[in-house]
């Protein structure tokens, strides 16, 4: 798996007090598992340091879920989970419920205007657009704005989030262990009670988003680009974000769709870490989540990225800071050598004594950062294996690339060292340590193995797969991954003042 989570079976044994992975029996029973009716999975590990709880809802559906043409609907959850549901964020949910309907049959009205084939009637289109803004405007005003996170965090709630990824979307914060049941409420409630409430509003924050992050970023640009180069049949090369035209386009009804095919309990699990006692708050825990509706476990992607057989390229001239990438397909976190990924981006990249930093920005001086990393965009399917450096003034992406490849060709000739195998070996139990000891951390963990593999166990078996990766494993990995044809590169290359740029 990526880099951040294999080590998480000795921090889990140290965290918990224990000696290390033969101590699994005794960490057990520390942790509490329970399947309800409606599929849905609860995870409780008792950690009773403090009178705090920290937790994590694992939903198993990110952006690369999102139905062709669509792109951008997961990550309007991110934002709705916020919003409330029938009965917090309404001053009346009766008559909410109305105005709502209302507002998606005047946007209906309006798109359908604006996309007729025939042409849209300007005037009719200014007509249906204020209709549109209208009821958006009565809509609203049965809202209650920001109740939802006003009560959590009235309440001791820190680190109120979501963040949506490709392969996952997640829930999180921390609270004090007295307000448990009210937690259970909220977060319950806003997976089986969601409310379209403000949906449009939300839309043009994400497209509002998407001109920062990408739009309006040469870098963000590029990153685009690249995927959709490497890409041509996987969902890996979609925009993140989503398209603008589509993101523009998706409804609240499209939305509610997705929500009943992949928030379901079946496609959740639910990591509560801190001074809980397992016993005691099962059955209150069970009557929340069990509101949660049953559903089948959606289908996997069955979309298979074929194989690269030619080397791909993106140039983008730019007035800005000059940036290199390239990226090698590699297979999803449950290939054998997944583990002998992270050594490599390890040796290559973590520090000032990595290969890439001694060679480029160290001896050379040719640039101000240079790393590799693993598995990018995701991590759940095959993705990439990525390179990337910023050049210093004077110098340019060939000089980048060239650099790059001259340190890959020193890893597919010689063995590494055994010191930089060893210090790859004991950085990650160190990291784990550091990134795991919190409560969060550790709900974060628990829930991803539990939707990942199945069983939170599988945390003790990676260590085992590390500590296996050898020298030979190294060079065997590199050899068969980093070739030209399945190489795919994308450079900026600065452009001086006053011409005009763009993608090649």
């Amino acid at each position: 798996m990526a880099f951040r989570h294999w080590m998480a079976g000795l921090a889990l044994a140290a965290v918990c007090g224990l000696a290390g992975a033969q101590d699994l029996k005794s960490f057990e029973q520390r942790i509490t598992t329970k399947v309800l009716p409606n599929g849905l999975t609860l995870l409780i590990c008792e950690r009773p340091e403090a009178p705090v709880f920290s937790y994590v809802t694992f939903v198993d559906a990110g952006d690369v879920n999102d139905p062709s043409g669509d792109s951008g609907l997961a990550h309007m959850f991110e934002h709705l989970a916020f919003k409330g549901t029938t009965e917090i964020g309404t001053k009346d949910y009766a008559a909410e419920k109305v105005a709502l309907e209302k507002v998606e049959a005047a946007n209906d009205a309006f798109e359908a205007e604006r996309l007729n084939p025939l042409g849209a009637n300007p005037e009719k289109l200014k007509e249906l657009a204020a209709k549109f803004k209208a009821a958006q405007d009565e809509a609203h005003t049965f809202v209650i704005p920001n109740q939802f996170t006003e009560v959590a965090e009235r309440n001791g709630a820190a680190g109120l989030n979501a963040e949506t990824g490709l392969d996952e979307t997640l829930f999180f914060w921390s609270m004090p262990e007295n307000r448990l049941e009210l937690w259970a409420w909220l977060e319950s409630g806003r997976l089986a009670d969601v409310v379209p409430r403000e949906f449009y509003a939300e839309r043009n924050v994400v497209m509002e988003e998407r001109r920062m992050r990408t739009d309006s970023d040469p870098i963000g640009r590029l990153l685009e680009q690249f995927l959709a180069t490497a890409y041509v049949a996987h969902p890996y090369g979609r925009s993140s974000i989503g398209w603008p035209s589509e993101v523009s386009q998706i409804t609240a009804t499209e939305a509610m769709d997705f929500h009943k095919k992949y928030y379901v309990g079946s496609n959740l699990v639910v990591a509560v870490v801190g001074d809980v006692k397992a016993q005691e708050v099962m059955p209150m825990l069970e009557k929340y989540f069990s509101r949660v509706p049953a559903g089948p476990k959606p289908e996997e992607m069955t979309t298979v990225e074929p194989k690269q057989f030619a080397e791909k390229t993106v140039a983008i001239k730019e007035q800005t800071q000059p940036f290199y990438i390239e990226g090698y397909h590699r297979p999803s976190y449950r290939d054998p050598d997944d583990a002998v990924y992270d050594a490599i981006a390890d040796i290559m990249s973590n520090g000032r004594v990595s290969r890439m930093y001694r060679s480029l920005v160290r001896d050379q001086q040719i640039a101000a950062e240079a790393q590799g990393f693993s598995p990018y965009p995701g991590d759940k399917f095959p993705g990439l294996f990525a390179f990337y450096a910023v050049p210093l003034p004077g110098h340019s992406p060939a000089e980048m690339r060239d650099a790059i490849h001259k340190e890959i060709e020193k890893l597919k000739a010689t063995d590494v060292s055994d010191d930089e195998l060893k210090m790859f070996k004991t950085r990650a139990r160190a990291d784990l340590l550091r990134g795991l000891a919190d409560n969060q951390g550790l709900a974060n963990a628990l829930a991803e193995y539990q939707t990942r593999y199945g069983d939170w166990r599988e945390l003790f078996k990676q260590l085992d797969k590390v500590d296996k990766v050898t020298k030979a494993d190294i060079r065997r990995v590199a050899s068969e991954v980093f070739v030209a044809s399945n190489r795919t590169s994308a450079w900026i290359e600065t452009e001086a003042a006053g011409k005009a740029g763009g993608a090649q």
